[in-house]
C-alpha cells in the first residue's frame, strides 16, 4: 500500500488565517477539513474544498468537540449519542460543500481532543463509528488504541496514521498540546521513514514503539508546516 500525506487544514475563521493552506495543498494527497466546531466557517470550508479539487486532493471531514475558543483541544464529557450527533452534523455540512463542487467524502478523522478521547474511551469510539455508518467512509486513527480496536470490530476501513509534527510520550501515546511548536523537518522525515520501513514510532526519549503507517499527518498550524511537508514528501517518495 502506498503511504499518503495528509494535512489538518481549513482552520481559518472569518478574517483570521491559520496556516499556509494554499502552499501546502499542492504537496499533499489528503486534506482533513475543519467543519466549524473548532475552527473554520462556511466560506473557509468551501474555499478549502475548491483548493483541494484544483490540486486533485481527496477531502476528509475533521469534526471536533464544540470548542471554538479552545480549538477543540479541551476535553468534554459526552455520551455516545451526543458524539454521533455532533459528528453527523459537522460531516453533513462538509458533504454539502463537496457535492456543490462535484466531489465525494474520502474519510472521517476526528480532531484534537475528540480524536484522543476516541483512542482511549470505547463509548466515544463507538459514537464515531455510529456517525461513520451514515456516510460509509473509512476512518483515520492510531494503531494500538481504541481507534483500531473498535473501528475494525465494527467493520470499518481503518487507515493507520503517524504524526510527523507531534511528539509521542514514552509508550507511544500522542502528546496533545494547545499550540504546536516548530519541528526539525529533517528529524520529522527520519522518524516517518522509520515508521514506514521498520514499523516503529519514536518517543520523546528516543525509545521506540510499534506502529503501522499508511498515512502521515502534518498540521497546517505548525509554524513551519510548509517546510515539514516538503521535506517529508521528498523523504517518503519511494513509498508514496
Amino acid at each position: 500500500m502506498a503511504v499518503t500525506l495528509n494535512c489538518d487544514m481549513g482552520e481559518g475563521f472569518g478574517l483570521y488565517k491559520i496556516g499556509d493552506d494554499e502552499g501546502i495543498m499542492p504537496l499533499i494527497d489528503v486534506a482533513n477539513v475543519a467543519c466549524g466546531f473548532h475552527a473554520s466557517d462556511p466560506d473557509q470550508m468551501r474555499l478549502t474544498v475548491r483548493r483541494a479539487k484544483k490540486h486533485g486532493v481527496q477531502v476528509g471531514a475533521h469534526p471536533s468537540l464544540p470548542d471554538l475558543q479552545g480549538f477543540g483541544r479541551r476535553e468534554m464529557k459526552m455520551n455516545r449519542e451526543e458524539v454521533a450527533n455532533l459528528v453527523i452534523y459537522q460531516v453533513g455540512a462538509l458533504v454539502g460543500f463537496l457535492q456543490a463542487e462535484g466531489m465525494t467524502l474520502n474519510h472521517i478523522k476526528p480532531h484534537g481532543s475528540l480524536y484522543h478521547m476516541a483512542g482511549r474511551q470505547e463509548e466515544i469510539a463507538q459514537g464515531i463509528c455510529d456517525a461513520a455508518d451514515i456516510f460509509d467512509v473509512p476512518l483515520f486513527g492510531m494503531t494500538g488504541t481504541m481507534h483500531e480496536t473498535v473501528y475494525r470490530a465494527r467493520g470499518k476501513t481503518f487507515v493507520a496514521e503517524y504524526y510527523a509534527d507531534l511528539d509521542y510520550a514514552v509508550g507511544g501515546t500522542l502528546i496533545l498540546t494547545r499550540e504546536h511548536d516548530a519541528k526539525d523537518p529533517s528529524l520529522a522525515a527520519e522518524r516517518c521513514i522509520r515508521a514506514i520501513k521498520d514499523g516503529q514510532g519514536t518517543c520523546i526519549d528516543e525509545s521506540l514503539f510499534p506502529v503501522r503507517c499508511e498515512t502521515i499527518c502534518i498540521h497546517s498550524d505548525t509554524p513551519n508546516a510548509l517546510d515539514i511537508t516538503r521535506t517529508v514528501r521528498d523523504a517518503i517518495a519511494p513509498w508514496h
